[in-house]
């Protein structure tokens, strides 16, 4: 277990870097520099600019109006709940939201030195510089986490597999409906880190936008959906007809060769020779068997459902 992380070093690292660098520049209230670094520093690179940058302009926005409060009512508490006053929403309006804090507390230092001059307003502005500059540079190391996100598509498409081929042996008449439901819920945590690191990983990439983590991580987030509507119907099967073992061939077929890299086209076409097999068969011939041929159609159009999204993703996956 680490105790240490990444984020942490380049936090207090960063923060003892941004004050050496204020004082070296001879700015007042140095150590303002480092916490403007703290806060600065984020999970990605892109957020971490884009919150510097929002940062800046909300500086800049905070020292036009402080200037002007100040100049019409003083430098007193009043004066400063009047500058907040206007200044919060206006960056609500304009979404600098996340400058407020920050913007503010360099706003204290020309009310408590009483004073707008340019020295003043130069100070505070590179305050800002030095303590978000610091922050985008160490943000622009980042470890890749592709490796991970590879082990998470990978537990991902074992689990999926291992839930059509239980789905598979229960339209044979065995009952596994407890692993079954072990294996929904280790499927859900699986796809929902692999989300988050396809994400951070897409932000992680400024030049180059790397799309493709996170459109597979949709699409089998979209399946994962499909499976658990497809479960609903197993408490619903409750005679064993010749389709019944049709349905769980083709089950045990697209289980099995479930993998990123399969455009899924023929298990399509098998299906699709699945139905027109079902309906040259004669019909039903009481209300029970009707109700069941009616439920494994419903499960088929479910799996071709979840085909689709597979092939729709082939097609349109973008790796860059």
């Amino acid at each position: 277990m680490r105790i240490i992380g990444l984020r942490t070093l380049k936090t207090a690292l960063g923060a003892a870097i941004a004050i050496i660098i204020a004082e070296f520049l001879g700015l007042k209230y140095a150590a303002a520099a480092g916490i403007i670094t703290i806060l600065s520093v984020q999970n990605t690179k892109k957020t971490s600019i884009i919150i510097a940058f929002q940062r800046l302009a909300s500086t800049l926005l905070a020292l036009i109006i402080s200037c002007i409060i100040f100049m019409i009512f003083g430098y007193n508490p009043i004066s400063f709940g009047v500058y907040l006053a206007i200044f919060i929403p206006l960056t609500v309006l304009f979404k600098l939201t996340e400058g407020i804090a920050v913007s503010s507390v360099l706003v204290t230092h020309i009310l408590v030195e009483k004073t707008i001059s340019v020295f003043w307003l130069k100070n505070e502005l590179l305050l800002m510089v030095v303590g978000a500059g610091i922050a985008i540079l160490l943000n622009t190391y980042m470890p890749k986490i592709d490796k991970r996100i590879k082990e998470n598509q990978i537990e991902i498409e074992n689990l999926m597999k291992k839930i059509l081929l239980n789905m598979a042996r229960e339209l044979r008449g065995e009952a596994i409906q407890t692993e079954n439901l072990s294996l929904f819920s280790e499927l859900s945590k699986a796809i929902k880190s692999g989300s988050e690191r396809a994400y951070r990983n897409l932000n992680n990439n400024i030049i180059v936008s790397d799309k493709y983590y996170v459109m597979y991580m949709e699409m089998r987030n979209m399946q994962f959906e499909i499976l658990k509507y497809m479960r609903n119907h197993f408490t619903k099967f409750y005679m064993s007809f010749e389709q019944t073992k049709l349905v769980a061939d083709i089950t045990e077929k697209i289980g099995e060769q479930l993998h990123e890299e399969n455009p899924v086209d023929t298990l399509i076409e098998d299906l699709r020779e699945l139905f027109k097999t079902f309906k040259e068969q004669k019909l039903p011939e009481t209300r029970e068997e009707f109700e069941n041929r009616a439920l494994l159609f419903q499960f088929l159009n479910d799996l071709e459902y979840f085909l689709e999204i597979k092939r729709k993703f082939i097609k349109n996956k973008v790796s860059v």
